[in-house]
C-alpha cells in the first residue's frame, strides 16, 4: 500500500525552543492545522489536535485491517511461497547479480 502525503508549504511551523516556550499558543493553533515542531532546522514533531488524530488512526486501523483482508484472501487462495524458496530466490538473484 503506497500513501501519499500532500506536503503542506504553508504547514505552520515552530522551532523547539518557541513551541515549548509558547505552549498554550501552539495547542491553539493545533486546532486549526497541524504545526511542524522543528529542531536545529529539522522537523522532529507535528502537533495535532485530537480530533485529528483520532481520524489519523481510525484511517491507520483501516488500511491494516484492509492489508490483514488481502493476506488472508491470498492465503485462502494459495498465493503463498514458503520461507525456504523466498531465501532461495533472493540467493539466485543476488548470485545472477554479482555475475
Amino acid at each position: 500500500m503506497i500513501i501519499l502525503i500532500k506536503k503542506e508549504a504553508n504547514l505552520d511551523t515552530l522551532n523547539a525552543s518557541d513551541a515549548k516556550r509558547e505552549f498554550g499558543d501552539a495547542l491553539i493553533r493545533a486546532q486549526h492545522g497541524p504545526v511542524r515542531i522543528n529542531k536545529n532546522g529539522k522537523p522532529v514533531a507535528v502537533l495535532v489536535s485530537a480530533s485529528e488524530f483520532t481520524q489519523l488512526q481510525a484511517y491507520r486501523e483501516r488500511c491494516l485491517q484492509q492489508e490483514i483482508a488481502e493476506g488472508i484472501a491470498d492465503l485462502d487462495a494459495g498465493r503463498v511461497i514458503n520461507g525456504e524458496e523466498v531465501i532461495a530466490e533472493l540467493r539466485t538473484r543476488l548470485s545472477n547479480a554479482n555475475g
